[in-house]
């Protein structure tokens, strides 16, 4: 008589374990400090930058050495300047799109109407924070980006997190490790990958302790700004987040579907790292398990290796939504009127000054700068006027930065033949665990 042996019960484990369930805890943790004893939740500060240095402390030889990796471990180069091309294809186009989305809803919905701005009232001295990294956008355009991707040595790169630069020199190295091949390819690959274990174990380490960094990030911004800070930018922060509601549901919801992947599904599957990031304002904290996550889910290594790092300063389209929204409301908050010309002007300074904001300090305000000095009759100093929401926004953008990267990286393996389809389903509907803290 033959038995028929029961599959082994998947054994759940308690709800307080779950990374998500901590991070909302500390999400509401945040708020309530932030409500009832303000001074002491502005204190906690330390918490989210100390977490974010942690991270910090690990994106750049972690990007090296997955780049390196998947470089070296394609094979084909031709395939990497294939995937690197349609990237890049995919990168400009979405920009593009996401810059348009901004202008027409800033035009429908009009957030600055009303305001009334003289712009001889508002105080200079709040942008004096940021003066010292407008230098780094001073003579930009095509030429001096290009000429900063290239790092004055590649320690000085990997020391700053330089994450563009670091990619630049991976690449490099990666090309030069596969043209090398043989014995001592090998034995350098073998190397770089046990490195990038190692990493992607202390990178599990670090990420356990993400929800005091959560609790750190909103209990300071609540203790500091508190509702009140919004008063009549409200408007702009909510048509911002809208925005890019929107342009995620909509947009990369649509590209996604053409790929055969539901992107509610997706974004349910990636709810850790976006809620960090919405706490946070930063998509630096969750680079490394967000590759992780996605090669798990089956995306080839290489992809992901070339793809994320180079979308993190290249595929900015919440940020991309932001400059045309923000460079319009300022206008009608001054009452300041835009031509049709002034329109493309701005859409064409904006598709290069959004490049490379990534890592710069301000880089919002700053980059917005840069791109109001294109338009003349906007008057710079309005930029005082979005310095008060600028964290509130910031969630969204680095939210929005980050799902635009993953939905990039998913569609490029898709287009290239690098995803594996049925693992990705079977991942989607929960059937299979994926824990990146466990290394």
């Amino acid at each position: 008589m033959s038995t028929i042996a029961a599959a082994p019960a998947v054994e759940r484990k308690p709800l307080y374990t779950s990374l998500f369930v901590q991070v909302l805890a500390a999400l509401i943790l945040g708020i309530i400090l932030g409500m009832v004893a303000p001074d002491f939740a502005i204190s906690l500060k330390i918490l989210s930058d100390a977490f974010l240095k942690l991270i910090s402390m690990i994106v750049a030889p972690i990007v090296f050495c997955v780049v390196v990796h998947g470089i070296a471990g394609a094979g084909d180069l031709k395939k990497v300047g294939r995937v690197g091309a349609k990237a890049l294809l995919y990168f400009e186009t979405m920009t593009t799109v996401a810059l348009v989305v901004g202008l027409i809803l800033a035009y429908i919905f009009g957030p600055g109407h009303g305001m009334n701005i003289d712009p001889s009232t508002l105080d200079a001295k709040a942008l004096n924070t940021y003066a010292d990294n407008a230098h780094k956008l001073q003579g930009a355009g095509i030429g001096a980006f290009l000429l900063n991707v290239i790092p004055t040595t590649s320690f000085d790169a990997l020391s700053r997190n330089d994450v563009l630069q670091v990619l630049f020199f991976a690449v490099l190295f990666g090309v030069g490790l596969a043209l090398v091949g043989g014995e001592k390819g090998q034995l350098v690959t073998s190397i770089i990958d046990a490195a990038s274990t190692v990493l992607f174990r202390v990178m599990g380490l670090i990420v356990r302790v993400a929800p005091l960094g959560v609790l750190g990030a909103v209990a300071y911004t609540v203790g500091k700004y508190g509702v009140g800070s919004l008063k009549q930018l409200v408007s702009l922060v909510l048509l911002f987040y809208v925005s890019v509601g929107i342009f995620v549901l909509g947009v990369l919801g649509s590209v996604m579907a053409l790929a055969g992947i539901n992107i509610l599904k997706f974004l349910a599957y990636l709810r850790e790292e976006l809620t960090i990031v919405l706490a946070t304002a930063s998509s630096d904290a969750v680079l490394p398990q967000i590759m992780k996550k996605l090669e798990r889910m089956g995306v080839k290594d290489s992809v992901v290796g070339l793809v994320i790092p180079t979308g993190y300063s290249f595929n900015l389209d919440a940020f991309s939504i932001y400059l045309t929204l923000a460079v319009v409301f300022i206008a009608q908050a001054t009452n300041t009127p835009l031509s049709f010309g002034d329109l493309l002007l701005v859409l064409g300074v904006s598709l290069i000054t959004s490049k490379g904001a990534h890592g710069v300090p301000g880089s919002a305000i700053v980059i917005l700068a840069a791109t109001l000095n294109a338009v003349p009759s906007i008057p710079a100093i309005g930029l005082v006027l979005v310095l008060s929401v600028d964290w509130f926004i910031g969630m969204a953008r680095a939210l929005g930065n980050l799902i635009g990267n993953c939905v990039a990286t998913v569609v490029v393996a898709a287009w290239e033949g690098d995803l594996d389809r049925v693992k990705a389903a079977k991942v989607l509907e929960g059937g299979e665990l994926v824990d990146v803290t466990a290394g």
